[in-house]
């Protein structure tokens, strides 16, 4: 079993550079109607510490960044270019769905925050066709379900809470349905999903960034951490892995690859740029992979580069 990077993530990862109405969208593969979309009421900012508030606006970020991805992917790609790639005509108009979906994501956070939401970036994604599209969606999808499973633990508010909850479960089946019904692999890695800091989390999203307005970064107040490079084009468990990054200002400290592929990263010795991927990883699908000068945590201050993603297909 070949396990194999996905290469349009990495290239992106090298470079740091109101009433509520229902609107149906039409399945054009068999002419039944999806389920009716809903568009948030403006709720008004929640009375929330400003803790929450930024991590609202961090959400905000991630969904911007989403629904930018869906609406610039979607007009790019039509339903013929879909189906030249291989993929049926529903595929096509599930997207659509879940770009609609993208859109009350950002429409019920901005609504939430009020006049303290952050403004959308400009984006630059990798992808080449529909294939790589797709891909990358089940990526994005996967980021996010990481990043808000991650913050869970910081926020105070329990209406805060169930917005992020809410917004969490939804991109779990998209991430799911892409994995499986599209890409005709397994809805899911392991009995856990994978929890993400903030700053790892935000380390990825701006790889896809190519800039944001300036008032952007006081409201989520994020770092970005030194890019890491798997070199091996294809990999598995138990085989070596070849590193690249840039070292921490202490070089003579011990280095470790933490990879996460559930709630809790495994630890994984470097030796001279290298280290060897535990055997238990088959099947685990995405995973992340940090470098970092703790053998049993991982925090900001130790973290000295990633995260890099990697990919473990199921075992069949």
């Amino acid at each position: 079993m070949k396990s194999v990077l996905f290469s349009f993530v990495s290239l992106a990862l090298v470079a740091r550079t109101a009433i509520s109405c229902p609107l149906t969208l039409e399945d054009t593969s068999n002419g039944n109607a999806l389920a009716p979309l809903f568009v948030p009421r403006r709720r008004g900012l929640i009375c929330a510490p400003h803790l929450d508030t930024r991590l609202l606006n961090f959400a905000l970020t991630l969904e911007y960044l989403e629904h930018a991805f869906y609406t610039d992917g979607l007009a790019k790609y039509d339903q013929h270019a879909f189906q030249d790639a291989g993929f049926p005509p529903w595929v096509r108009t599930r997207f659509q769905q879940i770009a609609d979906h993208e859109a009350s994501h950002v429409a019920l956070l901005s609504n939430t925050l009020g006049d303290k939401a952050v403004q959308p970036c400009q984006y630059n994604f990798p992808y080449s066709d529909p294939q790589s599209f797709v891909a990358l969606s089940m990526v994005l999808e996967g980021l996010g379900v990481s990043a808000y499973l991650g913050a869970a633990k910081s926020i105070s508010n329990p209406d805060v809470l169930a917005v992020a909850a809410s917004i969490m479960t939804t991109e779990a089946r998209h991430n799911a349905w892409v994995a499986s019904a599209v890409r005709k692999g397994a809805a899911w890695g392991g009995s856990l999903d994978v929890a993400l800091a903030t700053n790892q989390v935000y380390s990825i999203a701006a790889s896809f960034i190519s800039s944001c307005p300036d008032a952007n970064a006081e409201a989520i107040q994020m770092q970005s951490f030194p890019p890491l490079h798997i070199e091996n084009c294809s990999y598995e468990p138990g085989q070596t892995i070849d590193l690249t990054y840039t070292p921490a200002p202490n070089p003579d400290a011990p280095h470790y690859l933490a990879i996460y592929a559930g709630l809790d990263p495994i630890f994984v010795e470097i030796c001279d740029n290298q280290a060897e991927l535990p055997l238990n990883l088959g099947g685990t699908g995405i995973v992340y992979a940090v470098i970092t000068t703790s053998l049993d945590s991982v925090t900001d201050a130790n973290t000295v580069a990633g995260p890099a993603l990697l990919y473990f297909p199921e075992l069949i």
